[in-house]
């Protein structure tokens, strides 16, 4: 049995992750924006009687290394000697394909091309001639659409076709390009001139006009920015509806876990027992069901943006604005990325070309609040500017609030973009380049998978990583105590003068700190020092924490101060390793911290000097 290396690569948008998957029966997650895939996922599948070792490169519009992806996949082809080079294009827009496709086939010979997204193609009136492509590049051409699983098996065989045709003990010449300019006009005029021979437009097609008037209306600033935030709004709605009550279901279910759990677990020395349902546990029950509903209703949601073409046309709108900050549109896909998780938003932020820009969105990416903050949000809205107004209105509101509050992160994004680019981060913007991908039909089933395995459920388990020695951690600091008190209530204590300045008190600051593990739990670490108790406390209803809450002295100036708070303030511990392992810098990862705090402390001031 022989093995063989398989490199698949393709410009953004080309359904490669898709054909990674199908291939290989893996999961890897596709995106709609450029450079979605930005390692090499590798994965393996057995075809007759050879092993075929298959590479997902970064998707990359050339070779000329001009941004990450585009290194690693040049690296990856020119290095790692792989037998065959498998070139994804799409056939909506082969022309955008062809100049990779020309610049892989000048430095490697074994490639095969792959015409995706055929069935998409014929339905808006696009016919491509395979044979003629074929003989023009002088290698096999295939056409597939990957995500019906047309095609898959036909690429299976002439990969092995392929394979068995060619000397494999002959590996494919490598052609040294670091000192060639690439992108020339001369490749330019072949690539539409290989586009003319092989491709027929029929103009009158139903679909491509109809996609044309949708474009005018969503990238023009009057209308797409006002329907951006209109779509936000409705994910954010729909959000705080379904999750109250499948929320309020699991945590009475995992909480009454508790006594059976410490019963179990009986047989060990009682401190240790406290130490493991009270700490750990409660800790963990608490993270789980404040962010399982609202995950599993957000990231589909968020997911289908992505799924039909909406997030590139997002950016476009939003380019103009990153521009006059000296940073990149593509900034605005990452910060959408961080609404679910600032640790996905930083991991995105490969997609920028210039490390200047991409050092920008990531000491900003924490000014959009990440899923572990709505539920503490929604509850001090509800308490304290709906009233007693129940039902679709205070949804509404709520919802409202919550669009308000990201739009103040995104003004606060453009200006601390300015401010760091005239002083530690100096510099004009790169140009923007970004396709505006073909819109897609929705794929619920689909959708509802990858956002469930790829996002909630990663995020969740990350989040139950961290949160679960911080459970054991806040534990002890609640049953040791320093002259007769708590150390919780004698650091709450020490904190009191800075947080009456800020409009809070010692109490809120401390759970803040204890809650860089998971923003999930600064309510509850809050509620337990309010009460006195030795465990996270959770609460019955909004109004008995409202009670708590003005018994405590809250005002609707501790109130705005709070949501301006959780809004700029230090990442969470999963966030700030992600920075670190992202900028290799603690340079970068202390200053992401501070930004934020900074910003956070001189606005809550403001707001205490005004009320």
């Amino acid at each position: 049995m022989s093995k063989y290396k398989i490199a698949l690569t393709g410009i953004p948008n080309v359904g490669k992750s898709t054909i990674f998957n199908t291939l290989t029966k893996s999961n890897q997650h596709t995106g709609n924006w450029s450079g979605k895939t930005v390692d090499n996922t590798y994965k393996s599948y057995k075809y007759n009687n050879n092993i075929y070792e298959v590479y997902d490169l970064p998707g990359t519009y050339s070779l000329s290394t001009n941004s990450k992806e585009e290194e690693i996949a040049k690296e990856f082809i020119v290095s790692n000697n792989v037998d065959i080079t498998i070139v994804i294009c799409n056939a909506v827009s082969l022309k955008r394909s062809l100049n990779l496709v020309l610049q892989i086939l000048d430095i490697t010979s074994n490639v095969i091309v792959v015409v995706n997204l055929i069935d998409e193609a014929n339905k808006k009136g696009i016919n491509i001639d395979i044979n003629k492509l074929s003989n023009i590049l002088k290698v096999p051409v295939i056409s597939t659409s990957a995500t019906y699983n047309k095609g898959i098996e036909e690429l299976k065989k002439l990969i092995e076709q392929y394979i068995t045709n060619n000397n494999s003990t002959n590996k494919p010449y490598i052609k040294d390009i670091s000192n060639e300019v690439l992108y020339t006009t001369n490749l330019i005029n072949r690539c539409h001139t290989i586009y003319n021979k092989v491709v027929i437009i029929n103009s009158n097609n139903k679909y491509i006009k109809k996609e044309r008037k949708i474009d005018k209306i969503l990238t023009n600033k009057l209308t797409g920015i006002p329907i951006m935030l209109l779509m936000l709004f409705i994910i954010f709605w729909l959000t705080i509806v379904g999750s109250n009550y499948p929320s309020e279901l699991l945590s009475n279910f995992l909480f009454s876990l508790e006594e059976p759990l410490y019963n179990i677990l009986n047989f060990l020395p009682t401190s240790i027992n406290n130490l493991l349902v009270y700490g750990l546990y409660k800790t963990c029950s608490w993270v789980i069901s404040v962010m399982l509903p609202p995950m599993m209703i957000f990231f589909p949601l968020f997911t289908i943006l992505e799924d039909v073409g909406i997030l590139p046309r997002i950016a476009f709108n939003m380019d103009s604005g990153f521009a006059k900050c000296n940073s990149c549109g593509k900034q605005c896909l990452t910060m959408c990325m961080g609404i679910g998780c600032n640790a996905v938003g930083v991991t995105g932020t490969r997609i920028i070309d210039s490390k200047r820009e991409r050092i920008l969105a990531i000491l900003t990416n924490s000014f959009m609040p990440c899923n572990g903050r709505y539920p503490t949000m929604i509850a001090i809205i509800s308490m304290f500017f709906i009233g007693s107004s129940r039902g679709i209105l205070s949804s509404i509101i709520c919802a409202s609030i919550l669009v308000l509050l990201i739009l103040l992160g995104i003004v606060m994004t453009l200006l601390t973009n300015k401010l760091l680019s005239y002083t530690i981060l100096k510099g004009d913007n790169t140009p923007f380049i970004l396709e505006l991908s073909d819109y897609r039909k929705i794929r619920i089933g689909k959708v509802i998978v990858r956002s469930i395995l790829d996002r909630t459920l990663y995020v969740l388990g990350r989040a139950i990583l961290v949160a679960a020695p911080a459970g054991i951690l806040i534990y002890l600091i609640t049953n040791i105590t320093i002259k007769d008190i708590t150390t919780l209530t004698y650091l709450s204590n020490l904190l009191e003068p800075l947080g009456e300045l800020l409009s809070l008190d010692g109490v809120i600051l401390l759970s803040f700190i204890l809650g860089i593990p998971a923003n999930e739990i600064v309510m509850p670490i809050m509620l337990m020092t309010y009460l006195g108790t030795d465990t996270l406390t959770n609460y019955e209803s909004l109004s008995s924490l409202k009670t708590i809450l003005i018994d405590n002295g809250w005002t609707i100036s501790t109130a705005i101060s709070f949501l301006i708070f959780t809004l700029f303030h230090f990442p969470c511990a999963t966030t700030i390793l992600t920075i670190k392992k992202e900028t290799n810098s603690w340079y970068y990862t202390i200053l992401s911290i501070i930004i934020p705090l900074l910003i956070g402390i001189i606005l809550c001031m403001i707001v205490n000097f005004i009320l």
